[in-house]
């Protein structure tokens, strides 16, 4: 009886002190009023005003590289937007479009919350796992916290006393303690949870509601490899042990659908069979009416989103109403309005912002911006981002559930043909043939994947393909190019990827002496690194035949290879931020790619090196790329976003 008074206070005590919403991070937001809306647009580098009132747009403002996140200041009209790309928070005032600081900040700036009274901006950093809190009067970084691995979601409690923050690849929630900087804790959910973009907040109850999937590696099929989930974290307190010699211990937070003390601290709701038998794809972005009494849900890969009853009982959460309510392309982004009469979703690849009533009757378009760069390359990320047919047939899986916006999935896959790591796509245009076992030549290949057990769809070209005889390289010998004005703008979508610099380096073009140290090793003729990792992308790659692999002895532990343990050199770029490495995964760091998983010398002569010259070497591999590489190399596809094109 006294273990649940007291977890009865606990959340009478939680409730009591969270009022109103926590702001959580977006791509939208809408002013306190509800008068006005920001829309940031990753593709353009512009911020849009929209008049709601009225829902025509007030002005495009041009802010930077990959704005990814945006939110009001107080009451407005500053506001501030995160430069994915440009490593920046920018501040600007929406009434006049003016800029008033492009404040450098750590790299992959993404989600971005403001305090109430507009004194304190707090921003997450993708790759460093960081929390950037900003002081809005001086414009400047006044404390760097550290959040997880890969964070992205952002939420600040209504007592502004807690941030809590997702981390992209793991799922997990974290809690963080604004007082002390620390993490407090944290929601851990299944193992298999991945691409958690974005965390909400319940305005009177202490719960969480986090979008993301589930890669399921050990099953290659379009019907059982990724999934759509929607976590509920419950954010009381865990209860605590009883005092011993060593204090009041906390006790760890359970694993998923576990109780602790009668409570389940998180719990994940499949959203295929929330819906019966309708698939929906690619969880994005969750919003709340501001009663509480209604809960959306979108999904990006199917075009489509849930409205929902909430459900005050600890267990069921959220309810269906009706079904899924087709709505536009790509949504990554949804709001409601102050009064809870209008619901505003951002749809991506439409350039606009649909309003809806809360029934999601749909009663406007504003459009935001011009669509950006070319039509095929617009096209090729319509495609790239959809799970519909022809693509697919059951709507289970796109491209983009994988590689997310040309990122990798940070998962290794146990393919048919042997283990495999996602890759990323950023410079791919200079880096065929494609794969780890260099068995496509063109992007267009993937009409293979498109086809296969993976997908399942259609095709993108009328009529046949070659037939493929088990793991032999039919794509090779099949030119896919030039057939499908669809498969060719995915193409040239897929190939537009650039890397930026390094995070890791003091200035562009410029190395941190150890790293300079490093390359001196990296260049060694007794070392042998830049005998395969060569040229400017640090890759041997080439489409001259014979294509160049190489048997370097990481292929040698997985029984499952089926194409031989020969590969195609991967490229050294954006290494830093592409852990785990080697195609199967094994090595956890650089470090260990250059000494345990290096067994023999066969993946360069390193076992000879000093701790010290290892050590270096690390750090040059973490500064790649410090320069920009080349845009056009002897090995560049015609398939691409041209230069000179628009942009």
């Amino acid at each position: 009886m006294h273990r649940h008074f007291f977890a009865a206070m606990i959340t009478l005590v939680f409730a009591a002190n969270q009022v109103l919403a926590g702001t959580s991070s977006s791509l939208l937001d809408v002013s306190p009023d509800g008068s006005r809306l920001l829309v940031a647009n990753p593709d353009n580098g512009t911020v849009t005003v929209i008049d709601a009132v009225k829902r025509e747009v007030l002005r495009e403002i041009p802010v930077g590289s990959k704005p990814e996140g945006v939110a009001w200041i107080g009451n407005g009209p500053r506001a501030a937007v995160t430069l994915f790309a440009g490593s920046a928070v920018v501040f600007f005032d929406a009434a006049t479009g003016q800029i008033s600081k492009k404040l450098a900040v750590k790299a992959e700036p993404y989600g971005i919350v403001a305090d109430k009274t507009g004194g304190r901006v707090w921003v997450t950093h993708d790759y460093l796992g960081l929390v950037s809190e900003i002081d809005v009067a001086q414009e400047s970084v006044v404390r760097e916290i550290p959040a997880g691995s890969f964070t992205r979601g952002l939420a600040v409690s209504a007592d502004e006393k807690r941030l809590y923050v997702t981390e992209f690849y793991t799922g997990i929630l974290n809690a963080i303690d604004l007082d002390s900087g620390q993490i407090v804790d944290s929601w851990k959910g299944h193992s298999t949870d991945n691409l958690c973009r974005q965390v909400a907040l319940h305005p009177t109850r202490p719960k969480a509601y986090l979008p993301h999937i589930r890669s399921i590696i050990k099953t290659i099929d379009g019907a059982g490899s990724i999934f759509p989930q929607m976590s509920v974290c419950d954010l009381k307190p865990p209860p605590r042990t009883p005092p011993s010699q060593g204090g009041d211990q906390r006790v760890s937070p359970p694993s998923q659908g576990e109780d602790q003390g009668g409570v389940r601290r998180r719990v994940s709701f499949g959203m295929d069979t929330f819906n019966g038998v309708y698939v929906v794809t690619n969880p994005w972005e969750v919003a709340l009416s501001p009663d509480a009494k209604r809960f959306y849900i979108i999904y990006a890969g199917t075009n489509d989103m849930n409205v929902c009853d909430v459900i005050d009982d600890d267990y069921k959460e959220i309810e269906r109403v009706g079904n899924a309510v087709t709505i536009g392309k790509n949504p990554r982004a949804i709001r409601v309005s102050p009064d809870g009469k209008s619901v505003y979703v951002y749809h991506a690849m439409d350039f606009a912002v649909g309003v809806y009533t809360p029934s999601m009757q749909k009663v406007a378009t504003i459009k935001t911006c011009a669509p950006p760069k070319t039509p095929e390359w617009v096209l090729g990320k319509v495609l790239f981002n959809t799970a519909l047919p022809p693509l697919t047939s059951r709507r289970w899986i796109a491209c983009s559930s994988c590689h997310p916006d040309g990122l990798h999935d940070a998962r290794v896959w146990n393919n048919p043909e042997g283990m495999r790591k996602t890759t990323a796509l950023m410079g791919m245009a200079h880096t065929h043939p494609l794969h780890w076992s260099a068995d496509r030549d063109e992007v267009q290949d993937f009409e293979y994947t498109i086809r296969g057990k993976l997908m399942g769809g259609f095709g993108l070209i009328a009529g046949p393909i070659h037939g493929k005889k088990g793991f032999e390289k039919a794509e090779l010998e099949d030119k896919t190019s030039g057939r499908s004005k669809d498969l060719d703008a995915m193409a040239i979508y897929c190939n537009s990827f650039d890397f930026p610099l390094s995070p890791h380096i003091p200035a562009p073009g410029k190395l941190a002496p150890a790293a300079e140290r490093g390359k001196a090793v990296f260049f060694r003729s007794d070392v042998g690194c830049a005998t395969c990792h060569s040229g400017p992308y640090y890759t041997d790659s080439s489409l001259q035949k014979p294509y160049k692999i190489h048997d370097v002895g990481t292929g040698r532990d997985d029984p499952t290879e089926k194409m031989g343990a020969a590969y195609d050199t991967p490229t050294l770029l954006g290494i830093y931020r592409t852990a785990p490495y080697l195609h199967t995964g094994k090595a956890k760091t650089l470090l260990e790619v250059l000494t345990t998983q290096n067994k023999g010398d066969k993946h360069g002569k390193t076992s000879h090196l000093a701790k010290g010259e290892l050590d270096d070497l690390v750090q040059f591999l973490k500064s790649l790329p410090y320069e920009p590489p080349p845009d056009v190399t002897p090995n560049t596809v015609s398939y691409r976003l041209q230069p000179g094109k628009k942009e």
